[in-house]
């Protein structure tokens, strides 16, 4: 972890940027634990999806594209608001923020982001004891 001299505080850097799914895993196990119709699991395997996230200070707006299906949620860190998850539900959640990762828990799920450095960014869900880990890298 980088350290500033004079604050002692992690430097932190900006989310925003285009991403692209390089490398995942538990995805089967996970989207079935979480309802998602087995074909559309067989048509998700192989979709490298691209995320896009805009950062204004507290304000984000997370589009993620996966195929022809488009997921967009905005939202404030600190404030609820409603959150769109991959099933199509919408959920009422907060999302906080530590140091370079954004976290957030959708019903029994806990999703962490994180920006571990300036090109690569880690998803990671829990459900119970199943994990589904996301590896993207930066395109722009």
């Amino acid at each position: 972890m980088l350290w500033s001299y004079s604050t002692h505080s992690p430097v932190t850097m900006s989310f925003s940027g285009k991403y692209q799914l390089e490398s995942q895993e538990g995805f089967v196990e996970f989207m079935k634990a979480v309802g998602l119709p087995d074909d559309m699991i067989e048509k998700g395997k192989e979709i490298k999806s691209v995320s896009e996230i805009e950062q204004n200070g507290d304000q984000f707006k997370v589009t993620v594209t996966t195929g022809p299906k488009v997921l967009t949620n905005s939202f404030t860190l600190g404030q609820e608001t409603e959150i769109e998850t991959l099933t199509g539900e919408k959920v009422k959640a907060v999302v906080n923020k530590d140091g370079n990762k954004l976290k957030v828990v959708l019903n029994k799920i806990t999703s962490i982001t994180e920006l571990v450095d300036e090109n690569t960014l880690v998803n990671t869900l829990t459900l119970g004891s199943l994990v589904y880990k996301r590896i993207s890298k930066r395109l722009a």
